[in-house]
């Protein structure tokens, strides 16, 4: 059955809020200039090296903010087939990746390479996005596909000829999974080439943790950290809390004669306080 909404999916719920407020806070604050990349200047002019490690914090323009918004929105489903736990470990075992990865792969290789043309590295989690987009395509299948016409079909007229033609009209197969892609592919192309850099660093981090190339793959949060262990206390309690009901109602129905036996000869069921009656007459 479909689930709607956040329904089961905390740490999607946790991570859409992050994404709007950290916007919101950068802007109201104005310190939109502490948060993206520009090699020459924040990192071998200023040295300002701690920007490696805050280039994710936040996104800095609303465009980029509901992309990445409905993106993690429709990646929600990865957390319900993994679980919170899971899910939550592997945004954490990812996080150093895809923090650091990005800007040392701009400034020590892609920017000599290209003759100091690749210079900025936009701000916002974009890396640890197109890691969940990465499971995303790996596990969650596509329930139907479709073909879109890409040119219009040649006319079969019967006065030029009586054959169809043999080579079928251009297409395009989509999956039910195609639209899911457009608000990432939109986050990757916002600001090239940095954005696409940080995407395809990120997917490829996504699909090295999942085949476990990547150190950690297996570690997991404590369950208290998504509240499961208190979800497990609950049911638990609730179990003995029904058990106890039925017990108790039980007692109430099978015990109108204490002691006798019904009609195949068996003792009937007696009551609590009927056993504690009958242990205390034996002591006496």
């Amino acid at each position: 059955m479909h689930t709607s909404g956040f329904s089961h999916t905390p740490v999607s719920r946790i991570l859409v809020f992050y994404i709007i407020a950290s916007a919101l806070l950068v802007s109201l604050t104005d310190n939109r200039q502490y948060i993206f990349i520009l090699v020459d200047r924040h990192l071998w002019g200023y040295h300002q090296f701690w920007r490696l490690l805050t280039w994710q914090a936040a996104y800095l323009n609303s465009v980029e903010v509901i992309c990445a918004v409905w993106t993690v929105y429709g990646l929600r489903v990865v957390e319900r087939g993994w679980g919170s736990r899971k899910f939550m470990s592997f945004i954490l075992t990812t996080l150093p990746y895809t923090t650091l990865l990005p800007p040392l792969l701009t400034a020590l290789i892609l920017r000599p390479l290209t003759l100091n043309s690749i210079n900025l590295l936009p701000a916002g989690p974009t890396p640890l996005i197109f890691a969940l987009l990465a499971q995303y395509h790996a596990s969650v299948p596509a329930t139907f596909r479709y073909r879109l016409l890409t040119r219009r079909p040649p006319s079969t007229s019967t006065s030029t000829s009586t054959q169809p033609s043999s080579s079928p009209p251009a297409s395009l197969t989509l999956t039910s999974k195609s639209l899911s892609y457009i608000f990432p592919l939109q986050l990757a192309l916002s600001q090239l080439p940095g954005s696409a850099i940080a995407a395809a660093v990120g997917f490829a981090v996504g699909y090295a943790c999942r085949n476990e190339v990547l150190p950690g793959g297996s570690w997991r949060v404590p369950g208290w950290v998504v509240g499961e262990e208190r979800s497990v206390e609950r049911a638990r309690f609730e179990g003995l809390r029904r058990r106890l009901e039925l017990e108790r109602e039980g007692d109430g129905r099978g015990t109108g004669r204490d002691g006798e036996a019904d009609g195949d000869g068996d003792a009937r069921r007696r009551t609590l306080g009927g056993l504690v009656a009958e242990q205390f007459r034996g002591g006496v």
